[in-house]
């Protein structure tokens, strides 16, 4: 009783949490202002969340959490498609997910770039000491790959059953699938809530860009020409 009256508070820290860096950011959140938002003392606050980066550790694990239940969720509505149809609705779904919450594709963008400064958690002097205490960032590592396993087992999928191209290696396809869509969460996160960031493109005509190009790159069949369908300059 006493772990589960734990968690939920846990959870409304968290909550709280999101609320105050959606709000000003992570440099500009105050620990007193998240202790406010949630309606608590800065002290219970503390006893719980030791750091602000803990903190903001355990919304990227709740991000990532979410993301993989969106994969798994989208693998399920596609288990019969072929295989190329899956992969390009799992980079639906991750855009997607992009769209939907600007906070977690911002966290789960910072973590990754995190992890790739310090070759996967083994360079430890590049991890602050509130990183290497944080028991979420040891829960991240535990799930960090799965997206990327996932999408490539369904490339593998594609290439059995033919609609996508043999000669591809699954991995590098899946991290470039990966920057496709980093490159279009900053532009979301750079835009906000405006729909014509740059040179007047709408942000729908270049994610059905992208996932043209994405499909054009990865199956036999031949769709390239499907791109030149998108007016992108208005």
């Amino acid at each position: 009783m006493k772990e589960s009256k734990k968690s939920i508070k846990e959870n409304n820290i968290i909550e709280a949490a999101e609320r105050v860096f959606d709000a000003v950011g992570f440099k500009n959140a105050k620990m007193e202002d998240i202790a406010s938002e949630a309606g608590i003392t800065k002290v219970t606050l503390y006893s719980y969340f030791q750091s602000k980066e803990n903190l903001y550790l355990a919304i990227t694990y709740r991000a990532l959490q979410t993301l993989n239940e969106r994969y798994y969720s989208c693998l399920d509505r596609n288990k019969n498609a072929k295989g190329v149809d899956s992969v390009i609705a799992l980079i639906e779904t991750f855009m997607s997910f992009c769209e939907d919450n600007f906070l977690y594709s911002e966290t789960l963008l910072d973590y990754f770039s995190m992890v790739r400064s310090t070759s996967s958690g083994q360079d430890k002097s590049k991890l602050t000491e509130a990183t290497k205490e944080s028991i979420y960032y040891l829960k991240l590592q535990d799930i960090q790959n799965l997206p990327f396993k996932l999408t490539a087992k369904e490339i593998q999928r594609g290439q059995e059953d033919g609609s996508i191209l043999s000669n591809i290696d699954p991995i590098f396809s899946t991290l470039q699938g990966w920057s496709f869509i980093i490159g279009y969460t900053k532009v979301l996160n750079a835009n906000g809530s405006n729909q014509s960031p740059l040179f007047n493109v709408n942000l729908n005509d270049l994610k059905r860009f992208n996932l043209k190009l994405a499909r054009a790159l990865l199956s036999n069949e031949v769709v390239a020409n499907e791109l030149e369908n998108v007016d992108l300059l208005v």
